[in-house]
C-alpha cells in the first residue's frame, strides 16, 4: 500500500539511542500505512545494521556529501508519502500516537505547509535544560494552532514577531509533500528548517503547532560545545536572516549574568540547596557565558579569521569529521 506518511531520518553514528528511536517510530499507531527511510552519511558504529535489522530502508551517501538541507531533500526524494515527517537520530517519539497527531496537524487546513511538535528533555537531563524546553514550547500554546503572515508591516518591523512566525524544527516536523516539491529545503550550513519556513510564510502558507506530537530531544552540552553551538546559530541567523543576536560585548556579558541568575532561581525552585546549589549555579553561569560569547562571536563571524572559524564552529568540525 502507498504510505500516507514517510518518516525520514538522517543518521551519522546514531549510537544506542538510534535503536530506541527506530523502535518508537515503528511502534506508532496510525489508521494508515507509513514508511521509514534512513540516509546514513558514513556511520562507523553499526547504525546502518541497526536500521536494516529492523526492516527500515537505508541508503548510504559519502560523508562529504552531507548537507542539512541537501540530505533532507534526498530523503524526501526517496520517499512516497504525501506527508514528509522529519526527525533526528536522537529524537524519540514520546508515545505511540505522535505520528498520527503530527500528520493530522499538518493536514488540519489546506494552506498548512508544515507542522512541528514540542521537544521534551530526555530523562535525566539537567533541570535547566528541561525548564528551558518547557517554557519555550509553552509559548506556542497548549492546543493545535495555525499561524501565517497577516500583518506585513509588523513582520518587517518586529524581529520577535518574524522569529515567532518562522520558528520550525526538523527534530520534529511534518511537511506537506506538495509544498516541498515547490519549496525544497535550501542548501545552507545551518537552520535549514527555519530558512524553509520563512520562505513558506512569505509565500502565503501557514504553519501548525501540534502540542500532542512530542519527542524526547535535548542536549546537555558542556561549556565548549555550548559556545560552538551558539556560534553556529548566531552566524547562521546573521547570514541568512539578518539578525544580530549579540551586538556588543557589554550586552553579551549582561545577558550572561541575567541568564545565570535565572538558572540559579530555577535550581532553587527545584529544591536544590546548599553546596549542590552553589556548584550547579556556578557551572550554569559558565554555560551561559559560553552561550552568549558564542552568540557574540557568531554575530561577528564575517570579521573573524578563517583559522578561528574552523576551531569555533561545531558544524564545520562535524563536516570535517564527515569528510575524514
Amino acid at each position: 500500500m502507498v504510505p500516507r506518511a514517510s518518516v525520514l531520518i538522517p543518521v551519522k553514528n546514531g549510537g544506542a539511542l538510534l535503536g530506541e528511536v527506530l523502535d518508537a517510530v515503528l511502534a506508532q499507531s496510525t489508521p494508515w500505512p507509513f514508511e521509514v527511510v534512513v540516509v546514513d552519511s558514513g556511520s562507523r558504529d553499526g547504525s546502518v545494521e541497526c536500521a536494516r535489522q529492523r526492516g527500515v530502508r537505508v541508503e548510504v551517501i559519502p560523508a562529504a556529501e552531507f548537507g542539512h538541507g541537501r540530505t533532507r531533500n534526498y530523503l524526501a526524494s526517496l520517499s512516497r508519502g504525501d506527508f514528509l515527517v522529519f526527525i533526528t537520530q536522537d529524537a524519540r517519539p514520546a508515545d505511540a500516537h505522535w505520528l498520527r497527531h503530527l500528520v493530522e496537524g499538518c493536514n488540519s487546513a489546506p494552506d498548512v505547509a508544515g507542522a512541528f511538535g514540542p521537544h521534551r528533555a530526555h530523562p535525566g537531563a539537567r533541570h535547566v535544560t528541561e525548564r528551558e524546553l518547557t517554557e519555550h514550547f509553552a509559548g506556542f500554546g497548549s492546543v493545535l494552532s495555525r499561524v501565517q503572515l497577516e500583518d506585513r508591516e509588523r513582520f518587517d518591523r518586529e524581529v520577535g514577531y518574524r522569529q515567532w512566525l518562522h520558528f520550525f524544527s526538523n527534530n520534529n516536523s511534518c511537511l506537506r509533500r506538495s509544498v516541498w516539491e515547490k519549496l525544497p529545503f535550501p542548501d545552507v550550513m545551518f537552520a535549514e528548517d527555519q530558512t524553509w519556513m520563512l520562505s513558506a510564510i512569505k509565500a502565503g502558507y501557514a504553519k501548525a503547532f501540534v502540542p500532542e506530537a512530542a519527542v524526547y530531544h535535548s542536549h546537555d552540552f558542556g561549556v565548549w560545545e555550548t559556545l560552538q553551538r551558539n556560534f553556529d546559530e548566531a552566524s547562521s541567523f546573521q547570514r541568512d536572516f539578518g539578525y544580530d543576536m549579540q551586538r556588543s560585548l557589554a550586552r553579551t556579558l549582561a545577558s550572561a549574568v541575567l541568564l545565570a541568575r535565572r538558572d540559579a532561581r530555577w535550581l532553587r525552585q527545584a529544591g536544590v540547596r546548599g553546596w549542590s546549589w552553589l556548584k550547579h549555579s556556578a557551572y550554569m553561569a559558565g554555560i551561559e557565558l559560553a552561550r552568549t560569547l558564542g552568540q557574540f562571536l557568531g554575530t561577528r563571524h564575517q570579521s573573524l579569521p578563517v583559522w578561528l572559524l574552523r576551531v569555533i564552529s561545531r558544524d564545520q568540525a562535524l563536516q570535517r569529521g564527515r569528510a575524514a
